[in-house]
């Protein structure tokens, strides 16, 4: 049996948030497990390599794969189906398989709209995708395979929800080789990964609720991290492979400060030259750890702010304050990390154009290198979707396969299009302030990081520009 795998590019015209190229560290981590096991694997990052429709299709005839699975989230939903189409109309004995968030929270929709979509994985995929294939392999009995909807005799069947890897150090390290493409990290067009670059995953899950987010139910709001000594290995490897930037992608990377301090000790004792770039909840947050991480190669953090108003906060179920940000960036900036950026969303159902306006000018106030300004999103999956078709904002058979900017659905938001235009205006001010530009321009000259990046995009300059006038994302 042959596995083949897509990363569909996303759809052009759908809002979702911005889409950064990065490795499809789920698809290699499923392939790993399925090359352990003997059976033949490739993958295609369709936006990465920028390939049109019809040299994917081009690319699956190639392959000839006996199984072929889609990599689905909001924003490559709709490419994921044409795509699928096309190949089960030019051979109806292969077999498509869904995964990832989008399928996830959609397995029954996408199984009764679209016929040519065999089966539907639910959730962490590695296990399920071996079990799927041996099952396919005799001719077995779907319903056995646990973690699956798929179709039998007309009707959506769902099997058992499939328990979660609890310990992830025993997944093969994703082979990056089997994605012939180059990847980098953006902020809004700057590049801030000058030197070869990667991503990682030192951890999985997350037990918080933040309304507007898939990852507690996708996860069922379990954490589980991965050993220091099992990360450190795999960053051993990829620095072999001429590796030097990573950036991890957990959602939850400091949740666990001990363990962040061991793995930071770790490398400083192995001599680890690297740098690397991380979130953090701002309520979890202490000097002594930022140090930690500073003086092993972190350079850059994120933080999800998200507002400067408490009663809005409270309603995306945040479970922070606007002090405990302030405190996290002047924790951050006088532990010396290079850059931080956060992240903040504007236009929650019922916020007041004074509550965005607060919130606009609480980031000036913070001592953050770059403000990512998002408009709010509803997706399938999230509380916050449900919390607006409840209330009749939404309506979930018209938008369920793309998503929806809150403000375009909530009749007591404040209009889309002027919270647009207030972003505009915002990046306008923000980057001309002289306080800010002189400020920038002399942590740029004492940082070899940000220098290198300040040379590095040079020849950007205008793209970034316009880049920034945009301003506009969607989370």
């Amino acid at each position: 049996m042959k596995f083949s795998f897509i990363n569909p590019s996303p759809a052009l015209d759908t809002p979702d948030m911005v889409v950064t190229a990065w490795p499809p560290l789920g698809l290699l981590y499923c392939a790993g497990v399925l090359m352990k096991e003997g059976i033949e694997v490739s993958i295609l990052d369709q936006a990465a390599k920028g390939f049109s429709m019809k040299q994917t299709l081009d690319w699956v005839k190639k392959e000839d794969p006996d199984i072929l699975g889609f990599s689905v989230l909001n924003s490559s939903s709709r490419v994921a189906v044409k795509l699928a189409g096309h190949v089960k109309a030019d051979n109806p004995n292969l077999t498509t398989v869904f995964g990832n968030y989008h399928a996830t929270f959609n397995a029954e929709r996408i199984l009764n709209k679209y016929p040519f979509v065999d089966v539907v994985v639910r959730g962490e995929g590695e296990y399920t995708c071996l079990e799927l294939t041996k099952c396919l392999e005799k001719n077995g009995d779907l319903r056995g395979v646990k973690g699956i909807t798929f179709k039998k005799n007309g009707k959506v069947v769902s099997s058992p929800d499939r328990p979660l890897i609890k310990d992830v150090d025993v997944l093969s390290f994703p082979d990056r080789n089997l994605v012939d493409a180059q990847y980098s990290s953006t902020i809004y067009g700057v590049k801030v990964a000058t030197k070869k670059f990667t991503t990682l995953v030192s951890s999985r899950g997350c037990p918080f609720q933040c309304s507007f987010c898939g990852c507690r139910k996708f996860a069922r709001r379990m954490w589980r991290a991965r050993s220091v000594k099992n990360i450190v290995k795999e960053l051993e490897l990829l620095r072999s492979q001429g590796y030097e930037q990573f950036l991890f992608v957990d959602d939850n990377f400091t949740l666990n400060q001990k363990r962040v301090v061991k793995f930071c000790r770790r490398l400083k004792k192995e001599g680890m030259d690297i740098e690397w770039f991380c979130d953090s909840r701002v309520n979890n947050c202490h000097y002594d750890v930022f140090r930690q991480m500073v003086k092993a190669g972190c350079r850059i953090v994120y933080f999800g702010v998200e507002s400067a108003n408490q009663r809005i906060l409270d309603y995306y179920k945040k479970g922070i304050t606007p002090e405990e940000a302030v405190s996290a960036v002047q924790k951050a900036r006088k532990a010396g990390v290079d850059v931080i950026v956060g992240s903040f969303i504007l236009g929650a159902p019922d916020e007041t154009r004074k509550e965005i306006q607060n919130t606009l000018r609480f980031t000036n106030k913070l001592d953050i290198d770059v403000p990512q300004l998002n408009i709010l999103g509803a997706f399938t999956g999230t509380d916050l979707w449900d919390d607006l078709v409840a209330k009749g904002f939404i309506d979930e058979d018209q938008l369920w396969e793309t998503g929806v900017y809150v403000p375009k659905v909530s009749p007591y938001a404040v209009p889309f299009e002027e919270i647009s235009s207030m972003i505009y205006e915002y990046f306008r001010a923000f980057y001309l302030r002289p306080k800010l530009l002189l400020t920038e321009i002399l942590r740029t000259m004492k940082s070899s990081y940000r220098f290198a990046g300040l040379v590095n995009n040079i020849a950007r300059l205008n793209t970034i520009i316009d880049t920034i006038k945009q301003g506009v994302t969607l989370d």
